[in-house]
């Protein structure tokens, strides 16, 4: 074990899947090169940990502690609230809402003190906390207000950058409907993901001359306009601004040729503009591997490209490739940062 910061974990629905798949990930790297930390529900994690046949988790009192403890067992910070009812695999409950809230809060202050390295998130149900009165659309926005008053090295964020199969890509777009992001889709937003984009692949990859490619709305990037104008009024005027301020990204190329492994070979991340664009050519190469990487937030935080999955939770079924990739990219941004 290694002596830098932990890398800490909050618990996500206990409901779900995120306690069995930490356990899981400590299980298979409870001898590897840095520490991880779960913030959560002690009593929840002690009972995957029994049906999984893995030891106990142990708990402790602070960080400090965690490098001792884990060779044991996967360490556990007590949840700053306790559930208000019995968390029931598979049946999410909107009144333990406020104690997912709080590990999430718990885990991002601990980061912003620097005892921990980075945050790696386990799903939440959003429309289960929705019912509890949460307002944000998801974790990245509240993430981003849990750090608001805190500075970054670089354009601020949050932007949602899904990696996996050897693919990054960047969503100028997250979780709206099509119609939508396509209505919203402006050169000002196009330019700020890239700007965003490169200054991550400096800071958080290592990447002293990033290469940024960025895909067209329409098919065939609009076939010099015949199918849409927007690479010609919007996305390519955008791409030479950021040429202009030394930023090396391509013009709007067609979204169905730009994937492929040679493709792919020209550049080190692809700006999107929509969802579906991004996290299908991510999903197709590396399906149980995508880790969801924030950018442009002051602490380091990588989650799993999936979701609670409550149809499996408790089943001992769950995989925790995505889960280990997020715990990986965590401590190699966290390393690159330092």
């Amino acid at each position: 074990m290694t002596g830098a910061s932990p890398v800490v974990i909050s618990m996500g629905d206990p409901a779900g899947i995120g306690p069995e798949i930490i356990l899981k990930a400590w299980s298979q790297r409870r001898s590897g090169a840095f520490t991880f930390v779960c913030v959560g529900a002690a009593e929840v994690l002690r009972a995957s940990a029994r049906q999984l046949d893995l030891p106990p988790p142990v708990e402790i009192n602070s960080l400090a502690e965690a490098n001792s403890a884990f060779g044991t067992g996967l360490p556990v910070l007590a949840a700053p609230l306790r559930l208000e009812v019995p968390a029931i695999a598979g049946r999410p409950a909107a009144r333990n809402a406020a104690c997912v809230k709080a590990c999430i809060e718990a885990a991002v202050g601990l980061c912003l003190s620097g005892e921990a390295s980075a945050l790696v998130t386990a799903p939440i149900a959003k429309s289960v906390m929705y019912e509890a009165g949460f307002s944000f659309p998801g974790h990245t926005e509240f993430l981003a207000e849990l750090t608001r008053d805190h500075g970054v090295d670089g354009p601020r964020g949050p932007a949602m950058m899904l990696a996996g199969g050897g693919l990054r890509v960047v969503l100028t777009s997250i979780h709206e409907p099509l119609a939508q992001a396509v209505a919203g889709l402006s050169a000002p937003r196009i330019e700020h993901m890239a700007r965003l984009t490169h200054a991550a692949l400096r800071q958080d990859f290592g990447i002293a001359q990033p290469r940024l490619a960025l895909a067209g709305l329409n098919p065939h990037a609009g076939e010099g306009g015949s199918l849409g104008r927007e690479e010609i009024e919007i996305i390519n005027p955008a791409a030479a601004r950021l040429r202009a301020e030394g930023i090396s990204i391509t013009d709007s190329l067609p979204p169905d040729t730009m994937f492929h492994a040679e493709a792919r070979a020209g550049y080190d991340a692809a700006i999107c503009l929509y969802h579906d664009q991004g996290l299908i050519p991510v999903k197709t190469l590396d399906f149980h591997g995508g880790v969801n990487i924030t950018l442009g937030l002051p602490i380091v935080r990588t989650s799993p490209d999936h979701g609670t999955a409550f149809d499996i939770a408790g089943q001992g079924l769950a995989r925790a490739d995505s889960l280990l990739a997020a715990l990986d990219a965590a401590a190699e941004i966290a390393g690159h940062r330092a």
